[in-house]
């Protein structure tokens, strides 16, 4: 009898077993696929074509309850929203989660992802979310202070206390979604929103500036030491001229320039949200990451925010909080090619959580998922921009519907090198090339110069499906013409065909063959504003 029950114990065990195991697998994870990282969501990868709500518009049920059909309206696959700190937990130890179960239930109904911004102890560099029971204990949750000694309206990110009640918030959140969200709608969780320190370059607190005066951590030390010319230039290019010292102060390893204590606040604020990470992922492990506001042209530490997840600090972060699973640029500046560029590289991918909407948008997202190998992409305030106006679909809206339809192909692409994307920034770009399977492709805008706005943006995506034919879609009129690659000058590529596809009644049907005055006599693709793919099979003679 006794064999019996430990069998009978055993089958269970192993069953139950094989049970959390499937659980588990449906989990949304990061995966690696070639140079590209994607988001797996119930088994598949998955493209965010998302929207950031207004800070204030998830607090309430009652508000949000006529926005999600707007959200609809766009095309939208993932809605990016933040949970507050102050609203989850009123009173300490005391949690209300109805909120968050709320815009869970709500987002199911819709057929909508969410990806939660956990604004805790830092929104924007002020700690203007945290609970009030929190904002009026300065004692027991010190904040950031300035030269004079003056207090900010800042947690300071070198107190105990302070991570020890942001981290027991946030994990208690992690829980509480684990348990109740068993179809997986939130996808991902977003920590903090834009930290770093404003107006000065450092917290000048007597816990700053004696750990300031103290020696670098030797967790930051190893890590700089062991990947010495592999890291970022502005940290690299520090680190060297101040000698390649092994040790020592701040000062003493990276130089006494302003820029030393952006190094330093982003060593504590990486250190403090590893540990905030760490007990949300033993909770439920969700992917998480922490969002960046750039640099403005010629701004210095405490100008900007100071100690940041910016791309010179990016290797301090991999350092101080390796729980971390990536870093994102929020990107409001016009050359949004060189800002997301420089958050892709090896095991960070690519997410924009905020940035323009509209046309600039539009063409943006076409350049993100083409040229980046983007997981998502989130214009903010996507609450107040419109959904289909009477003229037809917003320029937003139809591209999702493009992204949407192409997913699959994209998803299959990514990070196998038969994807590309271009994006001429501004009017007075008017041209743009790129090499790309075998083919040099030139994109000339369409009109004459001073037709269109100083902001208009032309984006396009290149997908190499077999050989010479590709799928080519994109925001904004334009014109491509196709040469051979350098190896062949000697030939001239020729457009054996371009077939039009369109949605119609919510399905998308090849429309028309365009061929010659449509494609200027085999010579030209003329890419409208609307919503299209165009499969294009070139040849070469």
């Amino acid at each position: 009898m006794k064999l019996l029950k430990c069998i009978f114990c055993l089958y269970l065990a192993g069953t139950c077993t094989g049970f959390a195991q499937s659980a588990a697998g449906k989990i949304p994870r990061l995966q690696k696929q070639g140079t590209a990282t994607q988001l797996i969501v119930d088994g598949k990868p998955f493209l965010v074509l998302g929207g950031e709500l207004r800070n204030s518009s998830a607090s309430s049920l009652s508000y949000m309850e006529p926005v999600w059909a707007q959200l609809t309206a766009q095309n939208l696959n993932t809605v990016l929203t933040p949970v507050s700190w102050e609203l989850i937990e009123p009173q300490e130890g005391r949690f209300d989660f109805d909120l968050v179960d709320g815009l869970i239930a709500g987002a199911q109904r819709h057929k909508l992802k969410l990806v939660l911004l956990w604004f805790g102890s830092w929104k924007n560099t002020y700690s203007s979310y945290v609970p009030e029971w929190v904002k009026r204990d300065t004692k027991r949750f010190p904040r950031v202070l300035l030269k004079d000694g003056r207090p900010t309206e800042r947690l300071t990110p070198l107190s105990p206390s302070n991570r020890r009640a942001d981290t027991k918030a946030f994990a208690a959140l992690m829980k509480h979604i684990g348990t109740v969200d068993t179809d997986r709608t939130v996808l991902m969780m977003q920590i903090e929103n834009e930290i770093g320190v404003i107006p000065e370059s450092r917290d000048f607190s007597p816990a700053a500036n004696a750990a300031f005066g103290s020696p670098v951590p030797e967790q930051l030390m190893t890590y700089v030491r062991t990947h010495g010319d592999r890291l970022e230039p502005e940290l690299h290019e520090a680190w060297v001229a101040a000698g390649r010292k092994t040790d020592g102060t701040w000062q003493d390893v990276f130089g006494t320039a302003p820029v030393t204590d952006d190094f330093f606040m982003a060593w504590h604020y990486a250190a403090y949200l590893d540990e905030v990470v760490a007990a949300g992922k033993a909770a439920y492990d969700l992917p998480m990451f922490t969002n960046a506001a750039l640099i403005r042209p010629n701004y210095l530490p405490g100008q900007y925010n100071s100690g940041g997840p910016l791309p010179h600090s990016m290797d301090i972060y991999r350092a101080g909080a390796p729980h971390l699973d990536f870093i994102s640029p929020d990107i409001y500046f016009p050359d949004f090619a060189y800002w997301a560029g420089r958050y892709r590289r090896e095991g960070n991918p690519v997410f924009v959580p905020e940035t323009y909407g509209g046309a600039e948008g539009a063409a943006n997202a076409f350049f993100a998922f083409g040229q980046l190998d983007a997981i998502g992409f989130s214009p903010f305030g996507i609450d107040r921009m419109p959904g289909a106006p009477s003229a037809g679909q917003s320029p937003l809206a139809a591209a999702y519907t493009v992204l949407d339809h192409l997913a699959p192909a994209i998803l299959q692409k990514q990070g196998t090198g038969r994807m590309a994307g271009i994006v001429l920034e501004g009017s007075e770009q008017r041209a743009g090339r790129i090499s790309f399977g075998g083919y040099d492709i030139t994109v000339n805008r369409a009109g004459a110069p001073g037709a269109t706005d100083a902001n208009s943006r032309i984006g396009i995506l290149f997908i190499q499906m077999d050989g010479d034919e590709f799928l080519i879609a994109g925001s904004g009129a334009s014109t491509l013409s196709f040469a051979p690659g350098a190896e062949e000058s000697r030939q001239t590529a020729g457009i054996a065909s371009i077939d039009e596809e369109v949605p119609v009644d919510g399905k998308w049907i090849r429309q028309r063959r365009l061929n010659g005055d449509e494609n200027g006599q085999g010579q030209v693709l003329r890419m409208s504003a609307g919503a299209a793919v165009y499969k294009v099979r070139l040849y070469r003679y």
